[in-house]
């Protein structure tokens, strides 16, 4: 398989993500700058597409009764702590969402702030930049950080 083709599809992994992919591309020789692009643009491509299959998803389970008194708990929750800061959740939401996903650790990337996003019922575009800007963010300090570590070597 071609090394850009598989660092694209392992930055589209969940955990590893850009946080594994700019690794195993530039320790395949990969160029930093191609390195760079391909995880990132497979890493945001997960997005609308993870935001199509939770929509399906959720139609799905809302059939299963369990599911429908269990969601509906939680949505009455999120809404009352959403009433409450409702002028700044947005904003706060869309920032706090970026600043997470930009955390280059496992389990704060694109999967988990889609997931995020699409709970507490944010807007889908404005989501989508916060994400894709965390995600970029990610990629600049994993990619910092890995050719930091193999000029070591």
């Amino acid at each position: 398989m071609d090394p850009l083709i598989a660092s694209m599809l392992i930055s589209m992994l969940p955990i590893f993500e850009v946080r594994g992919g700019i690794p195993f591309a530039l320790t395949l020789g990969i160029n930093p700058i191609q390195a760079f692009a391909i995880c990132v643009i497979g890493n945001i491509l997960v997005i609308p597409i993870l935001f199509l299959f939770l929509d399906f998803i959720h139609v799905q389970f809302l059939k299963w009764n369990f599911y429908n008194k269990t969601f509906e708990k939680f949505l009455i929750k999120i809404q009352k702590r959403k009433d409450k800061i409702e002028k700044n959740y947005e904003i706060y939401g869309i920032i706090a969402l970026g600043l997470f996903v930009a955390i280059p650790l496992p389990i704060t990337g694109a999967w988990t702030g889609t997931l995020i996003a699409w709970l507490l019922n944010l807007k889908r575009w404005r989501s989508f930049f916060a994400i894709s800007f965390g995600i970029i963010i990610a990629a600049i300090i994993v990619s910092l950080l890995t050719l930091g570590i193999i000029s070591l070597f």
